[in-house]
């Protein structure tokens, strides 16, 4: 019994140091990486038709992005010269009706939210690429923005913000 116990240990310790560098979360952390910046995602959408502005939502998003990062990662976050860059915009941010009744009024809107994302990988200059992400979330017509915005925002927030982490870290 206490042979087997042993192997078990054995077995499990060589099993955990042989991942290497690869993380619970996926990530995928290039050699020599240890610090990330986010910097402030601008919210642009009101320029375009059919958008608005939601005030406070580059600031939530930019949290949002840097806490995800945070915790999916050892890496720390600083305010400049990071080893991981992210930059972007929220470029649209619209709610349109998505189904219709008999009496051609929306029966469900959905609210979508667009970011353009550069992501600047200092150790490996191959990595670096700009894209960008969208994601959405319905409501029934009858509910107002103000009523479903936080909800909404957390699940926009989230797929997001995975997407990116993704894109960039996991490699997915």
């Amino acid at each position: 019994m206490k042979n087997n116990f042993f192997g078990i240990i054995y077995i499990l310790s060589f099993l955990v140091t042989s991942c290497g560098i690869y993380s619970f979360t996926g990530a995928s952390i290039p050699p020599g990486t240890e610090t990330f910046q986010v910097d402030y995602f601008q919210n642009v959408a009101g320029n375009r038709p059919g958008s608005t502005v939601e005030p406070g939502l580059d600031r939530d998003f930019t949290l949002a992005l840097q806490d995800l990062i945070l915790n999916q990662t050892n890496l720390s976050l600083v305010n400049n010269n990071g080893d991981l860059i992210y930059r972007g915009q929220i470029t649209s941010y619209r709610i349109t009706p998505m189904t219709a009744t008999a009496q051609n009024t929306a029966s469900q809107n959905r609210l979508t939210m667009r970011v353009s994302v550069e992501y600047i990988n200092s150790k490996n200059d191959d990595d670096s690429f700009e894209q960008s992400f969208s994601f959405f979330y319905d409501f029934p017509a009858e509910a107002q923005i103000f009523d479903i915005k936080d909800t909404a925002h957390k699940v926009i927030f989230e797929r997001l913000t995975q997407d990116i982490f993704n894109a960039t870290l996991a490699k997915w």
